[in-house]
């Protein structure tokens, strides 16, 4: 089951995705991001050292370093 969370201006129902992108310069760098589908890259659980809050304008949810 993917991570998941409901965003509290909306109730919409988001799942936590990574992928592994290249940037320019050719460095790989992985990405996290939040999906209302669940779909390839879905994660379990949270990575170590990150906190979900939320835009309170839009209700998007965004992953934080904390």
């Amino acid at each position: 089951m993917a991570y998941s969370v409901v965003s509290k201006k909306s109730g919409t129902n988001y799942y936590l995705h990574t992928r592994e992108v290249t940037l320019r310069g050719g460095r790989q760098q992985r990405i996290y991001y939040f999906a209302k589908k669940e779909g390839d890259g879905a994660l379990d659980a949270l990575p170590d050292g990150y906190v979900v809050s939320e835009n309170p304008r839009t209700g998007l949810p965004l992953l934080k370093k904390g």
